[in-house]
């Protein structure tokens, strides 16, 4: 009753063995003993250039956005947001939450990726998979995979429904930093609550190296590449969740080896949506990281 059962079976051993390279090189970056994500703070004088380059970007777009940048490696790593806690429309970006708790779990044993989990009538959402049908049951690591490369909407209902609902995963959010976001439903959250997601995920606190290994290779080289990953230089690791509804384009990324070390970037946008859109991100993206090589 699978699609693809066995192709996806070996994509599960392939993804391990890159979980574990991709970990392991993550690790090697001084990752996991980073400090995590502090409240955003007043811009230095040293942030004001980058500041007028992200403003410059969102007003030639008609566009509102909130963007935070989290550096995690080089000398004096600092916090720097532009309307970080301003709300947007989450969109797919609940996923990344989601997918943390997915790693933690698998990686302490509570939960196992061969773990089969079936699909019911109200997990549907028009999404990148058509396969669902009564009776089909799915292991977990296939499921996650669905979310992560490919922003799967009825994967990500079936694991919410049997990972505890809403409530368990916007409890499991702001566990890691997300205090300010309501997951899933009604569905919103900040950039600065998703960088700072990814800043605990990133330093160690959701699951370690372990959880690292199972979740990284599901968020790199994904479906959605034109955001963040566009803004780095070709070749870049770009671990990263994307959002898109509509005008609505977001995209929170940890990118572990950056020109002065490690940082995490969170963007929210409302604005063109569409190509244009995911322009906006890359353009703040370049920014950022021309900003990094500078300092």
């Amino acid at each position: 009753m699978l699609k693809g059962g066995v192709a996806l079976a070996v994509l599960g051993v392939l993804f391990l063995a890159a979980g574990i390279l991709l970990g392991l090189a993550v690790a090697q970056g001084g990752l996991q003993s980073l400090p995590g994500l502090s409240a955003p703070e007043t811009p230095r004088p040293a942030f004001a250039g980058l500041e007028r380059a992200v403003s410059a970007v969102l007003d030639s777009a008609d566009a509102t956005g909130g963007v935070t940048l989290a550096e995690l490696g080089g000398p004096s790593p600092q916090t720097w947001s532009y309307n970080g806690d301003e709300q947007f429309v989450a969109a797919s970006t609940y996923k990344l939450a989601l997918l943390m708790e997915e790693a933690q779990n698998v990686a302490s044993g509570r939960w196992h990726g061969m773990d089969s989990l079936c699909y019911e009538d109200d997990d549907w959402e028009d999404g990148f998979f058509t396969d669902y049908q009564d009776g089909v049951c799915m292991s977990r690591s296939q499921l996650d995979q669905r979310v992560g490369l490919d922003s799967d909407n009825t994967a990500a209902h079936i694991l919410v429904r049997y990972d505890g609902g809403t409530d368990a995963l916007n409890a499991y959010a702001k566990s890691h930093g997300a205090s300010e976001s309501a997951f899933y439903d009604p569905n919103t959250t900040t950039a600065a609550d998703l960088a700072r997601l990814l800043s605990d995920e990133a330093g160690g606190r959701a699951g370690g190296r372990a959880a690292q290994q199972y979740l990284y290779p599901m968020l790199t080289h994904t479906v959605y590449e034109d955001g963040i990953p566009a803004g780095v230089p070709h070749g870049t690791t770009v671990v990263h969740k994307i959002g898109v509804l509509g005008s609505q384009v977001n995209d929170a990324a940890l990118v572990p080896r950056g020109p002065r070390g490690g940082y995490v970037l969170a963007i929210c946008t409302q604005g063109p949506g569409g190509d244009a859109g995911w322009r906006v991100l890359a353009d703040i993206s370049r920014d950022v990281w021309q900003f990094e090589a500078s300092r």
